[in-house]
């Protein structure tokens, strides 16, 4: 067994305070190896004893009543000092010990053995020991001292694991402080609670936001069953958490929030707790409320223009009736910007901002659901407004001459049209079926031209066109992003 580093006092000590020896004294296991030690050696004591600056301290004893005695009289201060066990055979006949109160005395140690204890890094910190009232002129056998050296290890496993315990609280004691002082510096309230939602933290801000113990709650008494039962709702499923919702300042003014809660997950996945921020959102959501009023009414005086423009142009062709087939063509193709504007206009969401919803919204007056004449099918597919009015243009177009020409003339024609999405890019195919026998128009009409300018230029794609057995065949290919804008 190697000898025990060299090491300071104050190393020693600092050494001893890493295992927080008050939390061990008559710690259940290291009773119980004492109790096996004094039966292996046969001895009426036997101690684990951990040497300070100025005594020795016994965190588990059997056969002796001292907790503590001086370090001056210290056996296991010398025992802790060497590589292995230390026996004593017979104290009164020892120049080391033969004048030591605590053999002149009680507990009148005649034979003692000491297997030391030291920590990992070497450093000695006191012995595992038995004691006899009798010399031992023969000592220890040699199964008990490696009986002794067993348990001592046992002892350092037990230290060692509170230490570590110690350890890994003031790690977690840091790192708690370090996000206390974190939350508490962010300008936003910050809070946090138990796997089950049950809120442990909240940082200063929210008592210095609402003027009140955060067990009150200052939520707007209309948002707040609303907000209990999402929050509710992603602790059921373990999603995130995110409203809006009105919070009393402590001037009594309710100010819009955003709240935002995220679970801590596992490797596994299981969660172990809820962190979240709120922050006040109040000027944005009254400036984001003003401009949604504006953008509101201007979508309805857009709408009334579209109906003006309808009715000036119906009545100009009642004048002209030589002009009565283009006027009405025109017409149609304002009312299909009319939908197709309230497809966009603010408030307007059943459609989710869906390709599909969009075409199906153009398509309405050739039929819904069951009783649909272009079936829409295939993938959804995410657009944004600057899409809406090309899109618009383009298939109230093929729509237009279909009713004309084509499988729309007649009253069993369908048109099937099919949406795929292929990564970056989106094919169309339209397919009509049924449709009166003729041909395809090789000639470039105004129709022709709308199209290819709002395939290829607002929505940077291509088309073709052909007449298969049953009908035309449309296939437009256009920019996913250029949709989406």
């Amino acid at each position: 067994m190697p000898t025990p580093n060299v090491v300071s006092t104050e190393q020693r000590n600092r050494a001893l305070q890493a295992y927080g020896l008050d939390a061990l004294e008559d710690d259940p296991e290291l009773a119980k190896i004492v109790n096996f030690a004094s039966k292996l050696c046969d001895v009426p004591i036997a101690l684990v004893s951990l040497v300070e600056e100025e005594r020795q301290r016994f965190l588990a004893r059997k056969g002796l009543n001292a907790r503590e005695t001086p370090r001056s009289s210290s056996f296991c201060a010398h025992a802790m000092l060497l590589g292995s066990i230390m026996e004593v055979r017979d104290a009164m006949r020892d120049e080391r010990f033969h004048t030591n109160p605590l053999v002149t005395g009680p507990p009148n140690i005649r034979f003692y053995a000491g297997q030391p204890l030291r920590s990992p890094e070497g450093v000695p910190l006191g012995a595992l020991c038995v004691i006899d009232h009798h010399p031992r002129p023969e000592g220890l056998t040699e199964f008990q001292r490696e009986g002794m050296a067993v348990l001592a290890d046992a002892v350092m496993r037990r230290l060692r694991s509170r230490r570590e315990t110690l350890a890994a609280k003031q790690e977690l004691e840091y790192s708690e402080g370090q996000f206390k002082a974190l939350a508490d510096s962010i300008p936003a309230i910050a809070w946090s609670s138990d796997a089950n939602g049950n809120f442990e933290y909240f940082n200063k801000r929210l008592i210095e936001f609402t003027g009140v113990d955060p067990d009150r709650t200052t939520i707007h008494p209309d948002d707040l069953l609303p907000m209990q039962k999402a929050w509710a709702q992603s602790l059921e499923k373990g999603e995130e958490f995110e409203r809006e919702l009105r919070l009393q300042r402590h001037d009594g003014e309710y100010r819009w929030m955003m709240a935002r809660t995220v679970p801590v997950k596992t490797a596994t996945g299981k969660i172990i707790r809820w962190f979240g921020t709120a922050v006040d959102v109040d000027e944005l959501h009254r400036i984001s409320e003003s401009r949604d009023l504006l953008a509101k009414e201007l979508s309805h005086r857009i709408k009334n223009i579209f109906a003006v423009v309808a009715g000036l142009i119906s009545l100009s062709i009642r004048r002209k009736p030589e002009h009565k087939d283009f006027g009405e063509e025109l017409v149609q193709t304002i009312r299909a910007l009319g939908r197709a504007h309230d497809f966009v206009r603010p408030a307007q969401h059943a459609a989710d901002g869906k390709l599909q919803g969009l075409l199906e919204e153009l398509f309405a007056p050739y039929g819904t659901d069951e009783y649909a004449r272009i079936k829409v099918t295939g993938d959804e597919v995410k657009i944004g407004s600057r899409a809406v009015t090309p899109l618009a243009l383009v298939f109230h177009e093929l729509a237009t001459n279909s009713a004309k020409y084509g499988a729309l003339s007649i009253e069993e024609g369908l048109i099937d049209l099919e949406i795929i999405d292929e990564g970056d890019m989106v094919s169309l195919l339209w397919r009509e079926k049924d449709a009166p026998p003729g041909e395809l128009k090789t000639a470039e009409g105004f129709g022709s031209r709308l199209i290819d300018m709002s395939v290829s230029g607002q929505l940077a794609g291509s088309w073709n066109r052909r007449w298969e057995g049953t009908g035309l065949f449309v296939e437009l290919h256009l920019s996913k992003k250029a949709l989406a804008a």
